[in-house]
């Protein structure tokens, strides 16, 4: 039996280098794997289930016999690209941002509401935000039994969210201040050491900076707008309350979030961890007796949704505060596409 085609377009960036590392690495669904990315990068060879594989430019033709197709590319090249793949007969499973909020594209996580990857009109499947899929995989198994009705978010958010600028840049940063014991003592000083500040507003290193995306409404960023909008799309709860603030923080890699969520149903801590330490993408790490909790130095680099410090609120029986962890390159972005296109291609793939 001949197994799908797939095409990885943006193969060379950061999340595609950690998509070939787990197509290299998960169960082995596809046929041929066609590496795709611009211009600039066709011609190198990159390896992908033990094997060199050369990189094509990205072009119409590239998508010819291709029946699923990963992008991981710029907003404005999936606008362009993605249409071209369906079109030609394959489904684009999409990282970016441009199709989310399109109401004949779903938007999926596979733990949480895998059926709605079967009804695709227009051939795109689209991949959450890498904050939003920090959470929604614990907050999707938490509704399915106490029924949520709000959600109060604030967000630790990796430099590599920024992308490779933003790794970059913390790590230029970090640098600069290592060896300037007295910094952090008097205002703008760290500034003033840094100088370039990258895709950042304020100085990275030693400092917190309470902004991640554009501006929007109202002194909303779009960053904090994505959560909300996408959490009520993969949950189906259009009028779910939810208020988000995005921190940008000192760490290479792995998002981390503070959640108080409110629910219909009474909660109580015992229920909601076992629920937790059951849920599919998910692991329970939670014993702060013992000093066991998620941090992203110690969850970077992995698979799962990792979830601690699980309470009932003080003050409101319906509500638990709890603290996540996720890769954002991994589950946050790279592990969560290829989860999607292996829905698609066991429905491509033939039965006996």
């Amino acid at each position: 039996m001949t197994k799908p085609t797939l095409a990885v377009v943006g193969a060379t960036g950061a999340v595609g280098t950690v998509m070939l590392e787990l197509l290299s690495t998960r169960a082995d669904v596809w046929g041929e794997i066609r590496l795709i990315a611009s211009p600039r990068s066709a011609g190198k060879r990159l390896s992908v289930r033990g094997q060199e594989v050369e990189v094509l430019a990205l072009s119409e033709s590239c998508f010819d016999g291709v029946d699923v197709a990963m992008f991981d590319v710029p907003d404005e090249v999936s606008l362009q690209w993605a249409p071209v793949a369906a079109a030609g007969g394959a489904i684009a499973v999409d990282n970016s941002g441009a199709f989310r909020m399109d109401p004949d594209v779903p938007l999926v996580v596979p733990e949480v509401n895998a059926a709605a990857a079967r009804s695709r009109p227009k051939g795109i499947v689209s991949n959450p935000n890498c904050t939003t899929l920090s959470m929604i995989v614990a907050m999707g198994a938490l509704h399915a039994e106490f029924g949520l009705t709000e959600l109060v978010v604030a967000s630790y958010q990796a430099a590599s969210g920024a992308g490779q600028a933003g790794i970059d840049t913390l790590r230029e940063q970090m640098s600069k201040v290592s060896n300037s014991p007295d910094l952090g003592t008097a205002p703008g000083d760290i500034r003033r050491v840094i100088g370039d500040l990258g895709p950042f507003p304020a100085p990275l290193a030693l400092n917190v900076v309470p902004w991640a995306g554009s501006l929007k409404d109202d002194g909303w960023s779009s960053e904090e707008m994505k959560v909300r909008a996408e959490s009520r799309k993969i949950l189906d709860l259009p009028h779910l309350r939810v208020a988000v603030t995005c921190v940008r923080v000192p760490v290479i890699t792995t998002h981390s979030l503070a959640v108080h969520a409110v629910f219909e149903r009474e909660v109580t801590q015992s229920r909601a961890q076992e629920i937790l330490r059951d849920a599919a993408g998910v692991v329970l790490f939670d014993d702060p007796a013992n000093g066991e909790f998620p941090t992203p130095a110690d969850v970077v680099g992995t698979d799962p949704t990792w979830v601690g410090r699980v309470r009932r609120s003080l003050d409101d029986p319906n509500a638990l505060d709890l603290f996540l962890c996720g890769d954002n390159l991994r589950k946050g972005a790279a592990l969560n596409t290829a989860q999607i296109a292996e829905l698609v291609a066991a429905e491509l793939s033939p039965h006996d």
